[in-house]
């Protein structure tokens, strides 16, 4: 029984962080403010439309697969993390959580940008009904207005620290470490609304 609690302890859990640097560049942190959006957000941000809409339908299969076999396909699982990995990569450097460029490609690693997420066994078909049905009430409500507050904060620190990397090279490790805490905590959300995982996602951002 009790290997039977851990193992169910352990399902579904998430790997997310990003890396915290003793340094950051002053020259790239002008560089993403004046002209990121053109060198990295086109070009990615174009090539990663298309495979978000892609995304969806394959959400859409995921759905009644799911439903009819409490089973989540194994190849679209991997294509949907291999894509939230990308997205986080583009996210935390446009976010100047960290320096260098985004590398492109769904099979793309970094160093600085971890993603893990359990495949799960079985996913309940009950609880999928439940969230199509009332996930926008029970998840994204109270969610909602959490991450609302925290992401009005989250601009606030990504504002000053934007200036304490200007001047000092430095990014409060505090500072990124909540930045880091509201993209955890939104992608959990997502994961749990997206049936890769049965438990609930937790009010919080930690690890």
């Amino acid at each position: 029984m009790r290997g039977m609690i851990v193992q169910a302890a352990e399902e579904g859990e998430m790997k997310y962080s990003i890396a915290h640097q003793d340094k950051y560049s002053r020259g790239q942190l002008v560089l993403r403010l004046l002209f990121g959006a053109i060198y990295i957000g086109i070009p990615h941000l174009v090539l990663l439309l298309f495979l978000n809409i892609w995304s969806a339908i394959l959400g859409f299969v995921t759905f009644w697969v799911v439903l009819f076999t409490a089973h989540f396909p194994k190849s679209i699982f991997e294509y949907q993390v291999d894509l939230i990995r990308w997205t986080t990569r583009v996210q935390a450097t446009l976010a100047n959580l960290i320096d260098g460029y985004p590398a492109f490609g769904l099979k793309a690693v970094s160093a600085s940008v971890t993603v893990d997420v359990d495949f799960p066994d079985r996913v309940s078909r009950g609880l999928v009904i439940l969230r199509v049905l009332f996930g926008s009430i029970y998840v994204g409500i109270p969610h909602g207005i959490c991450l609302l507050i925290r992401y009005v904060g989250t601009i606030v620190v990504m504002f000053i620290a934007w200036w304490a990397v200007l001047f000092t090279g430095k990014y409060p490790e505090r500072w990124h470490g909540f930045v880091v805490g509201t993209y955890r905590w939104a992608l959990r959300i997502t994961l749990y609304l997206g049936y890769f995982t049965d438990q609930y996602p937790p009010f919080s951002g930690k690890e």
